[in-house]
């Protein structure tokens, strides 16, 4: 059961309307490291949970993402009430009104035609929100592990939202809403590890004579040794060549006889003819000056 207090999570004060402002802020509102695919990412995983410690740990953090979902959208609303009345009452000039709403040069006077300068589920672009940016498998070990890069990219997408604003309320808003992707991110790791072994992600261990090789597959100058292919953990080839199996690299498969013959008659009827030289589209297209040039 969802309980909804009229009351913000932390007090959104804006100094000033700011319709460019507002759009950059969709990209948290409706967008792919947003409030709203986290809350989703979350709940969802939530409800698959069998473990009682990571189900309610997933269910609070997925509760503040909405809260916070609801704090981006009053910030965006706030600072769009401008926008809002003068689309509404159009009491300026043509050009004066779209010079007003197109804030920074964004799309800003999109959003307040199509969606009344309001909230809309969508990012900064326009582009509409998809259930495509909740990324759940229902494996912890893996999802809390994306859990912790989600929660890191949104910190970096309120850190450059910051830089682009000079109004204090709104940066202090901001600059809280950051630091619970840090907070989040604490409780991910906490719960992470938590569950030991968890590496790999799943149960199956992975085939050992691959599972500590560095292949060198990027060749040329630059190639680089650090602890990612070098050390006691790792065995490092210089020149792989296929197939590193040992194998000749080639696919095959093994059909019936029926179904050799009928492979055999495909082949057969769609051969190319290599002595042909037929006049194509492309040289009917040519024309005359097209021939005599070649």
């Amino acid at each position: 059961m969802f309980l909804h207090n009229k009351r913000l999570q932390y007090t959104v004060r804006v100094a000033q309307p700011n319709p460019g402002l507002a759009n950059l802020l969709l990209e948290q509102f409706g967008g792919a490291q947003g409030e709203l695919a986290a809350a989703s990412r979350y709940f969802t995983q939530a409800l698959a949970e069998d473990d009682p410690g990571r189900k309610d740990l997933l269910m609070d953090i997925a509760t503040e993402e909405l809260s916070h979902l609801e704090i981006v959208g009053s910030i965006i609303v706030m600072l769009n009430k401008g926008a809002k009345g003068r689309m509404a009452e159009g009491v300026e000039e043509e050009g004066e009104l779209y010079r007003a709403i197109n804030g920074a040069g964004n799309d800003s006077h999109i959003t307040s035609l199509l969606y009344g300068a309001g909230a809309p589920l969508t990012n900064s672009a326009g582009v509409p929100w998809s259930a495509a940016y909740v990324d759940t498998i229902g494996e912890p070990t893996a999802d809390f592990r994306s859990n912790i890069a989600a929660e890191a990219r949104a910190k970096i997408v309120y850190e450059r939202l910051m830089n682009v604003t000079d109004d204090p309320g709104v940066k202090e808003a901001l600059g809280f809403l950051m630091t619970r992707e840090i907070a989040h991110q604490l409780s991910f790791e906490k719960a992470l590890h938590a569950i030991q072994p968890n590496f790999p992600q799943g149960k199956l261990p992975g085939m050992p004579e691959f599972t500590n090789v560095y292949f060198n597959l990027s060749q040329g100058e630059g190639s680089t040794r650090g602890p990612w292919n070098e050390g006691e953990d790792w065995d490092y080839v210089e020149n792989p060549m296929p197939a590193v199996d040992g194998g000749d690299g080639t696919a095959t498969v093994q059909l019936s006889a029926e179904e050799e013959t009928l492979l055999l008659n495909m082949m057969v009827r769609t051969a190319s003819d290599t002595e042909s030289d037929p006049v194509t589209g492309a040289d009917l297209g040519a024309g005359a000056q097209g021939k005599d040039a070649a």
